[in-house]
């Protein structure tokens, strides 16, 4: 059943020691930044991440902020360079990582939306990508099978959601729709909660079946002040 929340009450609800969670957004983009926040603050460890890359460039912000409270036991993405922590924790043998081509990684969330078996990629053939993965050959071409990416709990952001849990974005959605159908329980952060028919249908992007709890987080000009002090550093 669908639930409003207040984002701490639903970290603590759903999120435990050990747990398997997405994190949608970008490079910063579109990330639940509060949730992180939440998830810093409330200590909960040991947790296998799977998120397109983990931070923005130069770590200290957004995902960053689990590698570098000591959070994370694994993770699970196309990149980790971004981060100075993760990278150090990697070679450190202090956290365990999956790598996995950004196409791929996508599918495999797909595939677990979609209740398939998985998804047949030449992506990797003939690299280190077929360690441990079944090759199969399709006309006279291999294949790597790529099998099926869930998880515990999605956390994703969206820009508003209506009282019946239906989502609009700002600007690319990146993996948060196919993440939200990939796990057992999502959460989304959003930065206004409007009424039913307010988002029309045409506009929905993600539907509110797929949601377990929405969340009011940090408005819109918070998020921006945020990404402008971390934009300036960088300068």
């Amino acid at each position: 059943m669908l639930q409003f929340l207040d984002m701490e009450e639903a970290i603590k609800k759903y999120v435990k020691n050990g747990s398997t969670i997405m994190i949608g957004g970008f490079l910063g983009s579109n990330t639940p930044l509060m949730a992180v926040d939440k998830l810093v603050k409330l200590n909960i460890r040991d947790l296998t991440l799977i998120c397109s890359t983990n931070s923005f460039p130069g770590g200290g912000f957004d995902i960053g902020l689990l590698f570098d409270h000591g959070l994370v036991k694994k993770f699970i993405g196309s990149h980790i360079g971004t981060n100075p922590t993760a990278v150090k924790q990697y070679v450190d043998n202090k956290i365990e990582v999956e790598y996995c081509p950004m196409g791929s990684l996508i599918e495999k969330i797909r595939c677990a939306a979609a209740g398939l078996g998985g998804v047949l990629t030449p992506t990797g053939v003939g690299t280190l990508m077929e360690k441990g993965k079944k090759k199969i050959e399709v006309d006279g071409r291999e294949y790597l099978l790529e099998t099926p990416l869930k998880a515990d709990v999605a956390i994703i952001k969206a820009q508003k959601a209506d009282k019946m849990g239906n989502l609009v974005y700002s600007g690319a959605p990146t993996a948060s729709p196919l993440m939200a159908a990939a796990a057992d329980i999502t959460i989304v952060e959003v930065e206004e909660i409007v009424e039913a028919g307010e988002i029309k249908p045409e506009m929905v992007q993600t539907p509110g079946i797929f949601n377990d709890a929405i969340c009011v987080g940090y408005s819109y000009e918070q998020y921006q002040s945020k990404m402008r002090k971390v934009w300036s550093r960088l300068q």
